[in-house]
């Protein structure tokens, strides 16, 4: 058992001490898992301005039989590196989408544009061959039609980066 564990963290510390030193790569793509106001995955997309800045789009789409829409997040990050690796990151942003509610027993319904301010934080870990795995929290503060005030959500993105 102690060899299988000492075989496990010399792997681990491997993989870790051959992580590329650059924080932020020149682009990220993949998905975000979990999301706000319905939206449980979302498109991501990730652009580096610097070494330790990026900006960070996320698009989620949503369609049951009464309800439709979709929402843009936009954020700037700033990022710093907490080892060989692993980072953590936060930046303020904002969010824009629409919806288009239809009951389909009374056929009222209702339809709109929201606005919403927020914000990012959360640590992540870019394996070298570009498999990056994040946890944040998202919480946005609505401005416009937003239905809630105030929405907070967790996320868990996985992107490649290159």
């Amino acid at each position: 058992m102690k060899k299988l564990f000492l075989l496990s963290a010399l792997f681990i510390a491997g993989l870790t001490m051959s992580a590329n030193a650059q924080v932020v790569k020149d682009h990220a793509i993949g998905l975000r898992f979990g999301g706000g106001n319905g939206f449980g995955t979302e498109v991501s997309y990730q652009h580096g301005l610097s070494n330790l800045n990026r900006l960070e789009f996320d698009l989620g789409l949503i369609s049951h039989s009464d309800y439709t829409a979709w929402g843009l997040t936009g954020i700037y990050q700033w990022v710093w590196p907490l080892g060989d690796g692993f980072n953590w990151y936060v930046g303020p942003g904002v969010k824009v989408g629409s919806w288009d509610y239809k009951n389909s027993y009374t056929g009222s319904g209702s339809s709109g544009f929201y606005l919403a301010a927020a914000g990012n934080v959360g640590i992540e870990y870019a394996w070298p061959f570009g498999l990056q795995l994040g946890l944040d929290m998202r919480p946005e503060l609505g401005l416009v039609n937003h239905g809630d005030n105030f929405d907070f959500n967790l996320g868990l993105g996985v992107r490649y980066q290159f």
